[in-house]
Formats: structure tokens, C-alpha cells, sequence
């Protein structure tokens, strides 16, 4: 079900592009192994829990959370929600969170870090799915801000 507003989503923005799947994805070295690229192009979808709302933050996928970054800039210490919260707030499953086909607004925010990057491969909708993106076609897809909130 979750692949599939990705899926609407990208058709509603015009966007053509593959939904990549693939079996192991548990950890962000294992996805990048299935995908054949580097950790650093995951680019992992966090999801936060601030006081009586939710930020998603996109980052490189082998770079860690700052807290005194995030807390400086959202004024409030990072939260994960449950797993529940997650689905009930993105329609999207742990390991499959992707700041496409949300069922609610959420700000969304692209770390730095994947400046680094040519093309990332933000999850789309299941723990085993990805699509390949651009860093610019990303930011226009989420018109997201850009952020500084990893660990230098």
C-alpha cells in the first residue's frame, strides 16, 4: 500500500522514475550493498518528534545526528516516535519512511550531506524499495530546506 503513494505521487509530479527493490535492507550498509553503491548515497529518512508536531530529515546514509545541531535549530531535543506513530503520521512503514506520497504535510528538511553526492536513493515506501534521484531533483520533489544536522 505505502509503494504505492509513492508510486501516485510521483505520477501526480511527473516524475518517471523506477521503483528499485531489493531483498536486504536492514541496515543502510546492507541496502547500499543491494543497490551497489556507496552507504553515503542512502539517503536515510528520519523521522522526529517535536513537542505536538513531526519533522522528516533526509541525510547521507553513513552520517549520525547531531543533537546539539538539531536541538539548535528546532529548539527542541531529537525524538524518534514508535513505529506506530511513524506509520500513523508518514503511511509509511519503519525502514520504508520516504518524504513521498505522505498522508499528511510534513516539513521536510535534506541535511548537507547529500550535497556530496551525484544521486541518492531515498526509500520508497517499503524496507525493501528505492528509487535513484539526483540531489536537485530530490530537493524539488520534497521542496524541502536545507539543513546542517550531521555530525562533522
Amino acid at each position: 500500500m505505502s509503494v504505492e503513494s509513492v508510486k501516485e505521487f510521483l505520477k501526480q509530479n511527473k516524475k518517471e522514475v523506477e521503483i528499485l527493490t531489493f531483498d536486504d535492507t536492514s541496515t543502510v550498509a546492507k541496502a547500499a550493498e543491494s543497490l551497489g553503491v556507496t552507504p553515503g548515497e542512502i539517503a536515510k529518512s528520519l523521522l522526529f518528534k517535536l513537542q505536538d508536531s513531526f519533522v522528516m530529515i533526509l541525510m547521507a546514509g553513513d552520517k549520525r545526528l547531531d543533537n546539539r545541531k538539531f536541538k539548535d535549530n528546532f529548539k527542541s531535543k531529537a525524538k524518534m516516535p514508535e513505529a506506530n506513530e511513524v506509520a500513523a503520521v508518514t503511511g509509511h512503514p519503519v525502514g520504508g519512511v520516504c518524504p513521498f506520497g505522505l498522508i499528511q504535510p510534513i516539513p521536510i528538511y535534506l541535511d548537507y550531506s547529500l550535497q556530496a553526492h551525484e544521486r541518492v536513493f531515498p526509500a520508497a515506501g517499503a524496507p525493501n524499495s528505492a528509487i535513484k534521484l539526483n540531489v536537485e531533483e530530490l530537493k524539488e520533489l520534497t521542496d524541502a530546506q536545507w539543513i546542517d544536522v550531521t555530525q562533522s
